[in-house]
């Protein structure tokens, strides 16, 4: 039908702004917040435009929540402002009627946000993490000043100095280094050159042409130790994150039937976006009332407060899921519920708009209503 049409097609020019203002919002808050970031060390620098492209597609699904929303409130708030809502009503098209143009909007952001949430999201939380962590350690190898004292690694009181260092070599000539072992004793280590290097998933020190002294600081019994080469190993990093070292990097498949509660309330939060998109596109039709007469738009403060508790009440359940508070089903289904039933209340009372709202609310529970 003509109504049809033209509703989707504004809903998705709508949409379109929407998301494009929403991403930007959020791309540049979060792009000074790793810039601030990298600017106390936290962060590799190189890593920032990386990092935001995977929050970015970590952050979509939300977006695609809030724009689905947002787009139909906007654009029924206006064809109630505008009376064309009137219009439709008074020529017998129900309210409800209004709710298979939603649907055919808001099922392909619920097939996308699906996609994203089961199968997308767990690979791109595994990339930035090993991404930022690599970066990170490289950035750590290359922070390397001649003629100062550094610390190196975080283990065993590892000190070194370098006379001169050739930056397009990486060579580091007449280096300094003293360690701690177990035992309390100092190993100090002179070498004429030495580089780091970054393989196997270690992080090593390789030197050449020195000596090594082991001994306890104060007594005479220091050995000493020529070689040629000595590798000594930093760290066993670069730390390649595994699929099960955090719950947002495990594939989906993972999480059902798991009776860790972390897993279940990971899986919880999953599903429960798509879900949660269809309700809120749902409860947007009758929450997109306004009445031009008054020029009050308490709808939409209605509506924020409406996701407001939605989205707070999941995140509660699901962090109860996850202390193992409830179960998996006790923390699904109570907000989707909830919500799918104050959709169903609301719509029947607006279907009513000629009658006071709370007449209206009780008729409504009496199952009356067009």
């Amino acid at each position: 039908m003509i109504y049809q049409r033209n509703f989707i097609k504004e809903l998705s020019f709508t949409a379109v702004g929407i998301f494009v203002v929403l991403l930007a919002v959020l791309v540049s808050t979060q792009a000074i917040n790793l810039l601030g970031r990298a600017a106390d060390g936290r962060v590799a620098i190189d890593a920032v435009a990386a990092l935001v492209g995977f929050w970015v597609v970590g952050m979509t699904p939300l977006l695609l929540v809030l724009t689905a929303y947002i787009s139909i409130l906007a654009v029924l708030t206006r064809y109630w402002r505008d009376s064309e809502m009137s219009v439709w009503l008074s020529c017998g098209l129900a309210l409800k009627q209004w709710l298979r143009p939603v649907m055919q909007f808001t099922v392909p952001f619920a097939v996308l946000i699906a996609v994203m949430q089961l199968w997308v999201m767990p690979w791109a939380e595994l990339r930035s993490r090993e991404y930022a962590e690599i970066l990170k350690q490289k950035q750590e190898l290359s922070l390397i000043e001649a003629g100062e004292f550094r610390a190196l690694g975080k283990k065993n009181g590892r000190v070194y100095f370098v006379e001169r260092f050739d930056t397009d070599s990486g060579v580091m000539k007449n280096l300094f280094l003293r360690e701690q072992d177990d035992k309390g004793n100092d190993n100090v280590i002179f070498a004429k050159e030495g580089t780091f290097s970054l393989k196997d998933n270690k992080r090593t020190l390789e030197l050449s042409g020195g000596y090594r002294y082991s001994g306890t600081p104060g007594r005479a019994d220091y050995n000493q130790v020529s070689f040629e080469r000595l590798s000594l190993i930093i760290s066993t990093t670069p730390k390649i994150i595994a699929p099960i070292s955090h719950r947002r990097t495990i594939p989906t498949m993972q999480l059902f039937g798991s009776s860790n509660p972390q897993y279940q309330a990971e899986l919880m939060w999953r599903l429960s976006l798509p879900i949660s998109v269809l309700l809120l596109a749902l409860a947007a039709v009758p929450l997109s009332y306004f009445n031009p007469r008054t020029g009050h738009t308490y709808n939409i403060l209605f509506a924020i407060g409406l996701y407001l508790i939605y989205q707070n009440g999941l995140t509660f359940l699901r962090n109860a899921v996850e202390d193992g508070k409830l179960n998996f089903w006790l923390g699904m289904l109570p907000m989707h519920i909830l919500v799918a039933l104050a959709a169903i209340v609301l719509l029947r009372v607006r279907s009513m708009p000629a009658q006071p709202f709370l007449q209206a609310l009780a008729n409504s529970m009496k199952g009356g209503g067009k």
